[in-house]
């Protein structure tokens, strides 16, 4: 069997008319959708951008044991062990992060085509001035990121030339090229949009925003409390956002139709999903984490961002919704599943391939999303336990809090003000889907339990002893 695998990130879950958005358009997916299988219940594990690759690459929660990193040689990774049963791996990527600096997610496979310059890619270096979209003060790293992104993209004129397009259109040749040529390939697709910088072509943008706009076009906002823009600004965000979530819908379209059209369907997988969401004013937050420059740190990850979609087909599979809690973990064990390979060891996820083919299996009964914790809990990291009934948002002890210099998200040190101490949080799901309401003070208990069943989970995946500490 083929395996293609879809990555688009921070792809909001909810603007995705398959999960009951009704303002965005997404008839591409939306339509995939209607020949797959929906995961109704699939939450991000290692948090954010390189960490999440990492799980999907090694099948273990890595956030248990490393940060914001490169890829190490002695990890055993899904393209490795794919090429030693047989495939033909290739990667088509422009999120530079997971191949940047030596981050080295190349690794094992046959080929990679790396499309250049999306955000930070140290790639072009004229024009020396270029064109800021807002004042820079409602920007998020305007000289070490905005600025690149604008140099990289001043000689763009057509929506073909947009990031998404290009790495779409390079995935389609490369089927053309090779669809023959392997009795089995793996094909691993990876676009940054609809990440910010948000630029997509005007037409798309002039969908959803309110008529005669003539705000800010803060295209890539400052992380934190979303105070510091108006009413009128934050909405036309979110009209870029979804702006960009159409333009990748339209591009990742292009190529599950060339898929469609050219047969690949009778005997290939293919999933689509991301890393994590992103917040729109939101629990009065913008973006997934706090970044200003008095100040970095997490911030809790609600719904809006670990609750995450997870689209799969596989050939012969039944069309219908999945209620499984579901991770990222979970896909190299699948795929290796599917493809007749041996899971190694080390894999920590679950094989979803008897869910793909109708069959019934063991599921978790939570799921767990957070940044690394080998920090011993410092920097504000708080770890989301979600069950079918609870999201827990749990903080580490206070006496672990405090200043830690990671590379989470894009290298930022995490640096909590002087005294600041992060504390839980609890909500009921099927009650408060939207977390307005923290019930910890009236559910102590529940609290007690999951912060129990937290800690036996990183007990039975070997999580050093030191790192579990803060949390018990």
């Amino acid at each position: 069997m083929n395996l293609i695998v879809i990555v688009s990130d921070t792809f909001r879950r909810d603007h995705l008319g398959c999960y009951g958005n009704g303002w965005i358009s997404t008839p591409h997916l939306d339509r995939f959708a209607e020949k797959a299988i929906v995961f109704d219940r699939t939450y991000a594990a290692s948090f954010p951008t390189v960490p999440n690759r990492r799980d999907i690459f090694t099948g273990r929660y890595t956030f248990t044991y490393s940060q914001w990193a490169p890829l190490p040689p002695e990890e055993i990774i899904l393209a490795e062990e794919l090429g030693k049963a047989g495939y033909a791996t290739m990667m088509v990527l422009d999120t530079p992060h997971i191949i940047k600096n030596g981050y080295y997610f190349d690794r094992g496979f046959s080929g990679f085509e790396w499309i250049r310059g999306q955000e930070n890619d140290r790639w072009q270096t004229a024009p020396a001035y270029p064109r800021m979209p807002c004042v820079k003060t409602k920007l998020r790293s305007p000289e070490a990121t905005v600025k690149v992104h604008q140099r990289n993209v001043h000689w763009r004129r057509y929506e073909e030339d947009t990031f998404v397009a290009r790495t779409m259109r390079e995935a389609c040749l490369w089927l053309e090229r090779n669809y023959r040529q392997h009795s089995d390939f793996f094909l691993y697709v990876d676009t940054f949009d609809p990440h910010e910088p948000w630029d997509a072509p005007q037409w798309y943008l002039e969908r959803y925003d309110e008529p005669n706009y003539t705000g800010a076009n803060v295209s890539y906002p400052v992380y934190g409390p979303s105070d510091y823009l108006t009413i009128e600004e934050l909405r036309h965000c979110r009209a870029l956002y979804a702006a960009e979530v159409t333009l990748v819908d339209r591009w990742v379209g292009r190529l599950l139709e060339r898929i469609e059209d050219m047969g690949l369907l009778r005997d290939t997988a293919v999933v689509f999903t991301t890393d994590h969401g992103f917040y729109h004013g939101e629990h009065g937050l913008m973006g997934k984490s706090h970044i200003t420059p008095e100040e970095s740190r997490y911030v809790p990850l609600y719904e809006e961002v670990a609750r995450i979609p997870l689209i799969a087909y596989a050939p012969g599979c039944e069309p219908r919704r999945e209620s499984a809690l579901v991770q990222p973990v979970d896909l190299m064990p699948t795929l290796l599943d599917l493809a007749g390979a041996p899971i190694p060891a080390t894999v920590q996820g679950l094989s979803l391939a008897p869910l793909l083919r109708g069959r019934p299996m063991p599921t978790r009964d939570m799921a767990i999303t957070s940044p690394t914790i080998i920090h011993r809990g410092a920097g504000g990291c708080r770890v989301t336990v979600t069950t079918d009934e609870w999201a827990y948002i749990c903080a580490p002890r206070a006496d672990s809090q405090g200043e830690v210099v990671d590379r989470a998200v894009d290298g930022h040190a995490k640096r909590q003000r002087l005294g600041l101490t992060v504390t839980s949080e609890l909500y009921h799901l099927p009650s408060d889907p939207h977390q307005q309401q923290d019930v910890l003070d009236q559910h102590p208990e529940v609290a007690r339990e999951l912060r129990g069943r937290l800690v036996a989970f990183l007990e039975s995946v070997a999580t050093a002893p030191e790192s579990i500490a803060p949390w018990r």
